[in-house]
């Protein structure tokens, strides 16, 4: 019996059996996607049904945030970022696609999972000051409480409390209650609740948008003392462009999807000079869809479709000329 040479091309495409085999071994090596990252949001989409209309508040929506980062997402309102915001924080459940959060699958977790995740993994300061914090308890209190729900040491709850209140600079109002206390305070004890259990990501929705521009300043200062103190993941939604241009990455949402995303990083120059400098990318998703800036297809007049020419570094993209 004659043995079968594998390397002779297939009859239906010309590629070897052994080119065959090769490319599905890279498939299954390769990294699946955000395997790296503490936050991975894979083609995510959320669906809404009210009086029988279906609203889709995010569009397939990719995002990896990796462990250590502070970073923005900003977009107008009904962009879909607060839909996100709810998903990281365990509140709402995903209609179709994958996300997870250090480890934790959002969309395959039972309520008691979900119940766990959302006091131990994921820590929460909402806009609202008073949605923060019980008014019946003190500063200190307040921030003792997430731990006395996990269990643990009480001398070690109280201790820890003590240590985020300092931390944040507000230790002297450990035993005030909310009342007591000033907008930028309140906003600080509640950072410093949402960090009681040591989460693995701290997400913020609008925290500065009901205080003014100085007190914002302090509560920011606040987020970035627990990132680079504690290492802990930070994400922020806002529409205060202070914020927005004081982390290292900004990314928007427009339409249900991340449409653009700004990098921010020190250069030293020659004469030892540092500068802060910012580039801002539009995003490719999973899909292979690219969200152009509005002025710019305005500008050009691109409507419907676009023509597109692969070069040998680059793609060019043109307003469509068929019918002119």
């Amino acid at each position: 019996m004659t043995k079968t040479d594998t390397t002779l091309p297939t009859a239906a495409s010309g590629t070897t059996l052994e080119e065959l085999e090769q490319r599905a071994t890279a498939r299954r090596d390769r990294p699946s996607y955000g395997h790296d990252a503490l936050i991975a949001c894979d083609r995510l989409v959320r669906i809404f049904t009210t009086d029988g209309v279906e609203v889709q508040a995010l569009q397939g929506l990719d995002l990896l945030v990796k462990e250590g980062e502070l970073m923005a997402l900003v977009g107008a309102s009904g962009s879909g970022k607060s839909t996100l915001m709810n998903i990281l924080a365990g509140l709402d459940v995903p209609t179709a696609g994958a996300a997870r959060v250090a480890g934790c699958d959002l969309l395959g977790m039972d309520g008691k999972e979900r119940l766990r995740y959302r006091r131990e993994v994921v820590g929460f300061v909402w806009q609202q000051t008073a949605r923060n914090l019980l008014p019946y308890l003190t500063a200190a209190q307040n921030v003792a409480l997430p731990m006395q729900l996990r269990g643990g040491r009480t001398k070690r709850k109280a201790e820890r409390a003590e240590e985020l209140l300092a931390m944040l600079g507000i230790a002297e109002v450990r035993d005030r209650r909310p009342h007591q206390l000033s907008g930028g305070q309140q906003q600080r004890v509640a950072i410093a609740v949402a960090l009681a259990n040591n989460p693995a990501v701290l997400l913020a929705d609008e925290p500065t948008g009901e205080l003014d521009s100085a007190t914002g300043e302090q509560v920011f200062a606040a987020f970035r003392r627990a990132n680079e103190e504690l290492g802990t993941t930070i994400v922020i939604v806002t529409h205060d462009q202070a914020v927005a241009s004081e982390v290292r990455r900004t990314v928007a949402i427009r339409d249900g999807r991340t449409s653009s995303e700004v990098l921010r990083r020190t250069e030293v120059d020659e004469q030892g000079q540092e500068s802060l400098v910012a580039r801002e990318y539009a995003m490719l998703d999973r899909a292979g869809r690219l969200q152009l800036p509005a002025d710019y297809t305005q500008a050009l007049g691109m409507e419907h479709r676009v023509a597109l020419e692969l070069e040998q570094d680059h793609i060019g993209v043109w307003p469509d000329d068929a019918e002119r």
